[in-house]
Order: C-alpha cells, then structure tokens, then sequence
C-alpha cells in the first residue's frame, strides 16, 4: 500500500520520469504527489497509483 512517505519508483516505461525514485508527499483520488530531489531540482509530480510501485528501503544496507 501507499501512503505518505513512502518510496517509489516510477514504473510506466511511457513516463520521462520511468525509473526516478521519490518519497511520496500525499495520495487522493487514486492520485500520488511524489517529490523527486535532484542535486540542485526538487520537483513534485502527480502520478496515479497504477504507475507506481514501492521501493524496499532496506535494500543494499549492510546487517552487522
């Protein structure tokens, strides 16, 4: 499911964002504003639902 902050990544291969990862700032309406930060960007884009799927956010960290 998601919800507020979550991470995304984008998945509808037709989108310029295709692959961009964000952090998804609120979800109405089958609708998510998602916030992609950049280097010197930010930008918030609305995407529907369907065209994102979660990040595993513990993916690629190390277990001590």
């Amino acid at each position: 499911m998601i919800l507020p902050g979550s991470a995304v990544r984008v998945k509808n291969v037709d989108d310029i964002y295709y692959a961009f990862q964000g952090l998804v700032q609120r979800v109405s309406d089958g609708k998510a504003a998602v916030l992609f930060e950049g280097g010197n960007w930010d930008k918030l884009i609305t995407f529907r639902l369907s065209e994102l799927e979660l990040v595993d956010a513990t993916a690629g960290r190390s277990k001590k």
